[in-house]
């Protein structure tokens, strides 16, 4: 035999003994500390060499199977009841063991920003939540955050199950913390979290392209990118400005250049720098209209409490980025709007009486400034110093605006690609969603959009009608005097109109927002509405009061219109006192004035004497609705509504 051919033959049985000696490889998703899910059939699957053999031994069972052509197997448990730790072990030529796996009831979390918001964020207001938060009972799996326009994706990039403890939960949904929280405390069942989230993410990112097939302008800007060169060029593109824009607005800031020296520094002579208030955005005086760089800065004096002691500067939001100094030493810097700022001060820097902060504030578009209504402070121990009042301020560099970056990743069908398709395998008990943000100014297609969502989901999972749970979007934006429209207000609705759903439920929010920050950081109260729709929907306890008062018809009585409601519960009160707050009325032109209203017979009778002829109704219909007081007497807060779309 020939050199040749012997090295022919090795190479041709080397290929045939290949297929059958693959390994065994499970998706991220099954693995040590998973959630299965109970009273379900569960499937447990991975890849494998061609016609390789697999058993899965599990609770005393044996499964077995043989991997198909394309290396894939799949089993499927029975149903399993509620429980563990246990181990599972999974053979084929090699041996995978997994431990510590509990059986309980696994809830998807999906949506932007607000359900993405981890507990970390929220430490200020739950700090002692966060202390006590073991719980091996409590799980999440975070869902790497990878989009993909080639298609569904098989497995994710990565990702682990990790159990609630003071480090771990930092990483957890804080909404899906609260809401797995109450839900363990009320069944004593594991509760697996699967956070699929992404911030300012839209409903069409998280949808298929089938699906998408019914918005035309949707699926055709989702397609373009299944180019990888359109990617590759639109990413370099916005790559390339915004590194021309953020190097043009270091090299023309005259505090780098100026010859007496950097503006940071406590001794600059700041006379001459003009004054403004703070917080306030730049829409009046010299900074109208100013995009680019500005420089701020305060003098204020500490008492001797506070002298060489560490501190922490509650910096509020600024728009868009910030770096601060303090006494001509940098503390920190922030580079989102969207991020409420906390510094720490070490014990080095601060001293008894006065003392000197700069802020270099950088303003991409729009209106720059600080963020009103937030906390502008220096806090050590029980002591505050106050930073709101008058500040000095210099423009550094005035710039053209920045265009905002094309953020492929919120494109359609790349989050449902690349994060949703490769859950689709694993069973759960439902899903928890918060998102609308991003759809708002497109608010009347969210009627459509967002229950085409729940199908598209329910049809791949292939579960049936599983519970789909949602948060209505909360109260946000600044506050008008009369009534008015508003697309906040169109997309509760929309929301609302899902309900029509089977399976559906709705956590209303309307009072736990806050106008001037898009992310609210209260959790808590989402976390335990949805829990509270869960136990209806999801867990079929019919007693439970899980929503607050829902329009449901109205009577015009003379010069006043009568409105009755479901989920009343124990009847309807107005929060705060006997007033009835944020009802406006109008008669055959539309023009809606402010209404009188009063809780008459569980009915809420409405009316004004601008208006003698009424014929429609509208409640908490605004942005940010803040008066808004209708309530059932759990304390759940009704919805907003309009009588003159139904």
């Amino acid at each position: 035999m020939n050199v040749v051919f012997r090295t022919y033959l090795s190479l041709v049985i080397l290929v045939l003994y290949l297929p059958v000696s693959g390994q065994v490889r499970l998706p991220r998703l099954v693995g040590d500390g998973m959630v299965l899910q109970r009273d379900a059939d569960v499937n447990i699957w991975g890849w494998a060499g061609t016609g390789e053999k697999i058993s899965v031994h599990f609770l005393g069972s044996q499964y077995n199977v043989t991997a198909n052509v394309n290396g894939e197997w799949k089993i499927q448990l029975p149903k399993l009841k509620p429980g563990g730790p246990h181990k599972m072990e999974i053979k084929g030529s090699n041996t995978i063991t997994l431990s510590d796996i509990l059986i309980g009831d696994v809830w998807v979390c999906s949506g932007q920003s607000n359900m993405e918001l981890p507990m970390v964020v929220t430490r200020s207001l739950y700090e002692d939540e966060i202390a006590a938060s073991t719980n091996t009972f409590i799980r999440q799996f975070n869902v790497p955050k990878k989009y993909s326009f080639k298609g569904p994706q098989q497995d994710l990039a990565g990702g682990s199950w990790q159990h609630a403890d003071p480090k771990n939960v930092l990483q957890f949904s804080a909404v899906a913390y609260f809401f797995a929280k109450d839900l363990y405390a009320r069944y004593k069942i594991p509760i697996g979290i699967i956070n699929a989230t992404l911030g300012g993410s839209r409903a069409e990112s998280w949808m298929s392209e089938e699906a998408l097939k019914a918005f035309p302008t949707l699926y055709e800007d989702g397609r373009k990118y299944k180019d990888s060169t359109v990617i590759a060029r639109t990413e370099s593109d916005d790559r390339k400005r915004i590194s021309e824009w953020s190097k043009l607005s270091i090299t023309n800031d005259q505090a780098y250049n100026d010859p007496g020296g950097r503006w940071s520094k406590p001794e600059t002579d700041v006379t001459a720098w003009d004054e403004t208030a703070v917080p306030g955005y730049w829409v009046h005086g010299n900074l109208n209209g100013v995009n680019g760089v500005v420089w701020f800065r305060r003098d204020f004096q500490l008492p001797s409490s506070m002298d060489g002691v560490e501190g922490r500067l509650l910096f509020g939001r600024i728009v868009d980025s910030d770096s601060v100094f303090i006494n001509g030493s940098f503390v920190g810097t922030t580079g989102s709007q969207y991020v409420s700022r906390s510094y720490r001060i070490p014990a080095t820097l601060l001293k008894a009486g006065k003392n000197t902060l700069v802020a270099r504030i950088v303003n991409n578009s729009g209106k720059g400034g600080f963020v009103p209504g937030k906390p502008y402070m220096i806090v050590s121990g029980k002591d505050t110093v106050d930073l709101s009042g008058d500040w000095r301020y210099k423009p550094g560099a005035l710039m053209e605006p920045l265009a905002p970056p094309t953020l492929i990743i919120w494109k359609p069908t790349g989050l449902y690609n690349g994060m949703l398709a490769p859950l689709f395998r694993y069973s759960i008990k439902g899903t928890i969603w918060y998102q609308g943000e991003s759809n708002v100014s497109r608010a009347v297609e969210y009627r459509t959009l967002f229950p085409a969502l729940i199908k598209n989901w329910r049809d791949q999972w292939q579960q049936g009608d599983f519970p789909f749970l949602f948060v209505q979007l909360p109260n946000y934006n600044e506050r008008r005097d009369e009534p008015s429209e508003s697309n906040w207000a169109m997309l509760r609705e929309a929301q609302l109109k899902t309900l029509l759903l089977p399976k559906t439920g709705m956590a209303v929010a309307i009072d736990v927002g806050e106008w001037n920050d898009i992310h609210p950081l209260n959790k808590r109260d989402i976390g335990l509405r949805l829990s509270r729709v869960a136990q209806h929907v999801a867990y079929g306890d019919r007693k439970m009061v899980y929503s607050g008062p829902v329009y449901q018809s109205m009577k015009i009585n003379g010069h006043r219109i009568i409105l009755a409601f479901s989920h009343t519960g124990s009847g309807l009160v107005a929060k705060g006192g006997a007033t009835l707050r944020h009802f406006a009325i109008a008669g055959a032109d539309k023009k809606f004035v402010w209404a009188s209203a009063e809780i008459k017979d569980n009915s809420v009778v409405v009316w004004s004497d601008q208006v003698p002829d009424p014929k429609a109704v509208r409640y908490a219909w605004a942005d940010d609705p803040e008066e808004a007081n209708l309530y059932n007497k759990e304390g759940l807060p009704a919805t907003p509504f309009r009588t003159d779309n139904y």
